[in-house]
């Protein structure tokens, strides 16, 4: 059976919905670093945030943002960068275009735009699995496309 789509009037959407788009929102303006602190923030539980999360787009957003330029900052050490391009790779990222500073003081910058429109799971959470890498110091979505 084919998916469908309804367009609806806000106010007549229950309230778990409503709350999961402001939870993206804050995510999308970077007024919230995880997923846990903007469910938080607008008083929604985590389980229904995931169960809303892929389905609720506010009709601005409705259009998928497919290119997605990350800036880290990765410590100079042999298998950092290897680590992190590989974590693209198993999200199904696809690196389009990458960049590497010069280390200086033992760190170096990278800048990164990948072609999002296939990755498992929204780009908060590959943000995350990206910063829990060891050797990676900072990672920030400096623009979308």
């Amino acid at each position: 059976m084919a998916e469908r789509y309804y367009v609806v009037r806000e106010d007549l959407l229950p309230e778990g919905i409503l709350k999961t788009e402001q939870a993206k929102e804050l995510l999308r303006r970077g007024e919230a670093a995880t997923i846990h602190e903007a469910a938080e923030r607008v008083g929604l539980s985590r389980s229904a945030y995931y169960k809303y999360k892929d389905g609720v787009y506010a009709l601005e957003h409705a259009s998928r943002e497919s290119i997605a330029t990350l800036s880290m900052d990765l410590e100079h050490r042999s298998g950092v960068l290897s680590k992190v391009l590989g974590m693209l790779a198993f999200s199904e990222g696809n690196v389009l275009t990458i960049s590497q500073s010069i280390p200086l003081q033992g760190m170096a910058n990278v800048v990164v735009s990948i072609d999002i429109s296939l990755i498992n799971g929204a780009l908060t959470e590959l943000l995350e699995k990206l910063r829990s890498l060891d050797g990676v110091k900072r990672v920030t979505v400096v623009g979308r496309s």
